[in-house]
């Protein structure tokens, strides 16, 4: 006869917790876990303490106790020492300060998240102004154009057109099955560096960083994935270090059906409520992918939308200064693609929602310049679709300087991707025409910002309001220290997407983003 829980021996009830193991030790102490102590799964202890010690996941390094590695069969597997996750975090931040260039930061904190995520995590939120700009731009954008020479270990899936007709497949393949953000990249317009092909990953690797970082959503839950369709750039076609496929890019027909393929089966296996982040497509598949997709996928751009709403969020805040409504402003941007209209469209979208203006009125507010001059309305037949709605009555302009004295903005925003285009005499064309101009340069990375923060403050005599896409330094100048604001969509995309996931929502709309915004 087997015993009821009235006969089982006090001891095993009292001292082990254990009623819901129906009366067996709790020898891997699962029912006496805190967040502190991180049980790991049962069949893993039992199955080996060394394998335990490899799964990022999982290992903790020295930072286990010795009841720990009891348990867990790693006594003898460390040395004896056990050191706390702050001493541990204190050694790594020591190292990391050594390392004089970058991307020596940016390979020892991904190695360090290859072997223990939790510490990984843990350095990057408590230090996070300082490792921002080695996980993120601008040293990232220099990882992905070395990304087959530093490659090791795969973080995330890799689809190339090898898969088509089993994409549903190799999403199996992925471990994790609770997936709720997934950040796509197909590697054609990695930052301001242009196409990349596969080495494109190192970029939704830092998104999803910061998406657990700044926005807490478990690692277990973000998937980064890279489409790999080909790549135009000859210099990678001719590495023997490129990890991708060797040949031109698939477009058309068949990159569409590619596409649709990855669509269903990402729906299909996740479900209706994944959120699928679009990044660094080129302009004209980005605007396609976002309209074909929107209602019917959970889909974000974060180069058309996260940008609009992190740079709407800036001028908001500096009407505060400027003690004017965003009404009062006429707009001009440097660049027409998909950062440039996204954000022009959200200022739109805001004017009208504030004023109760028709939006095809409040666009007229906004002037755009692209690499032929000023987009006006005797080139609407030329122009891309998603330029068209810029395109205003005026006679052609045929550079920025020119456009500058023309529209008299007060508001100049760089999107063109091209570094030092916003020259000294733009800048003081701007400060002629303004009492305080409104400067964003937020081209990434660095190299390629429209200007520097020190040449808008220096330009403007300190009378520049500046923000940039990738981090300045404080400036000095006329004995006062200005400090430039940074209108980065980290700022947003994290936030924006706790907030879907939280909300159980299935599809993103405009009204989310200014809420964002504001």
């Amino acid at each position: 006869m087997g015993s009821t829980p009235a006969e089982l021996p006090c001891e095993d009830v009292a001292d082990n917790r254990s009623g819901v193991g129906g009366g067996i030790s709790d020898v891997y102490g699962e029912d006496l876990a805190t967040l502190d102590q991180l049980v790991t799964p049962w069949v893993t202890s039992v199955a080996s303490g060394y394998s335990l010690m490899r799964d990022p996941r999982y290992n903790k390094g020295l930072a286990f106790t010795d009841k720990e590695r009891d348990a867990h069969y790693l006594t003898g597997l460390l040395p004896p020492v056990v050191i706390s996750q702050e001493v541990q975090e204190r050694k790594l931040m020591h190292n990391l300060r050594q390392y004089t260039v970058p991307l020596q930061r940016y390979m020892a904190l991904m190695d360090l998240q290859e072997r223990n995520e939790r510490l990984f995590y843990k350095l990057l939120i408590d230090n996070v102004e300082e490792l921002l700009p080695v996980v993120y731009t601008p040293t990232v954008g220099e990882a992905c154009q070395k990304y087959g020479s530093i490659f090791r270990k795969p973080q995330g899936l890799y689809i190339s057109l090898n898969e088509k007709g089993k994409i549903l497949e190799v999403l199996k393949n992925w471990p994790q099955r609770g997936i709720q953000v997934i950040v796509v990249t197909d590697g054609e317009r990695i930052l301001g560096l242009g196409d990349l092909g596969c080495q494109g990953m190192g970029i939704p690797v830092g998104k999803l960083s910061l998406y657990t970082a700044l926005g807490g959503i478990r690692p277990s839950a973000c998937l980064p994935i890279t489409i790999d369709v080909g790549t135009n750039n000859q210099k990678l076609l001719d590495d023997e270090f490129y990890i991708g496929l060797k040949q031109r890019r698939a477009t058309g027909q068949e990159y569409a059906e590619f596409l649709h393929e990855f669509m269903c089966a990402v729906k299909q296996n996740y479900g209706e409520k994944v959120l699928v982040q679009f990044e660094d497509f080129a302009n004209h598949n980005a605007f396609d992918l976002l309209s074909k997709y929107m209602d019917t996928h959970l889909v974000f751009n974060d180069d058309i939308q996260g940008t609009a709403s992190v740079v709407l969020a800036g001028l908001i805040a500096a009407q505060k200064v400027l003690g004017k409504s965003l009404s009062d402003h006429t707009f001009l941007f440097l660049g027409a693609g998909e950062a440039g209209t996204g954000i022009a469209e959200l200022i739109a979208l805001k004017i009208s929602k504030e004023t109760g203006a028709p939006i095809e009125e409040t666009r007229k507010k906004i002037w755009l310049v692209d690499s032929k001059g000023l987009i006006v309305s005797s080139r609407k037949e030329s122009l891309q679709h998603f330029k068209q709605p810029w395109a205003h009555e005026y006679e052609p302009v045929k550079d920025l300087i020119g456009a500058v004295n023309a529209i008299k903005p007060t508001v100049l925003i760089g999107t063109s991707g091209v570094g030092q285009t916003f020259t000294k005499e733009v800048v003081e064309a701007m400060a002629t025409n303004n009492e305080k101009p409104l400067i964003l340069a937020l081209s990434n990375p660095t190299s390629q910002a429209e200007c520097t923060a020190e040449q808008a403050y220096t330009w403007t005599k300190g009378r520049a309001i500046f923000g940039s896409g990738s981090p300045f330094d404080p400036v000095e100048y006329d004995g006062k220290t200005y400090l430039p604001g940074q209108a980065n969509n980290c700022y947003i995309f994290p936030g924006l997407g706790l907030g879907l996931i939280m909300s159980g929502a299935i599809r993103v709309r405009d009204d989310m983003l200014l809420a964002a915004c504001k």
